[in-house]
């Protein structure tokens, strides 16, 4: 995303690229970036909360409008339910549920082969079961 940023800005089309993986995006040196301290893959808020998403899409706009120097990088001040303690269980690998997370890592294989034999070529979303 980083490049395609700066590259319609070489082209005069400014942009905000929103994320949550700072060290990504400061490392690539995007224009203007509204980093929001979510979960991975939420960048604007927590899905079908239109409040929190409008509230982030707003800051991105006002950063846009405001934004006076090159990677310029904003804190959406957006907040996930329970934060901090999203990141304690973010991810999370350890003796209570490696056993659970082998054993789904292995069906989606196992569907994946199946899936293939099919000749279905994409993957269906991870669910829970």
């Amino acid at each position: 995303m980083g490049l395609v940023s700066r590259l319609l800005e070489a082209n005069g089309i400014a942009t905000v690229v929103m994320g949550s993986a700072m060290d990504i995006i400061a490392h690539c040196g995007v224009p203007r970036y509204l980093h929001s301290d979510l979960p991975l893959g939420n960048p604007c808020g927590v899905p079908f909360d239109s409040t929190m998403q409008e509230q982030i899409l707003s800051q991105a706009l006002l950063l846009l409008e405001e934004a006076n120097s090159a990677n310029s990088i904003v804190r959406s001040v957006a907040k996930w339910p329970g934060a901090p303690t999203w990141r304690d269980d973010y991810s999370k690998v350890d003796e209570s549920n490696r056993e659970a997370l082998r054993l789904k890592g292995l069906q989606r294989r196992d569907q994946q082969e199946t899936d293939k034999t099919k000749g279905i070529t994409r993957s269906a979303m991870i669910r829970d079961s």
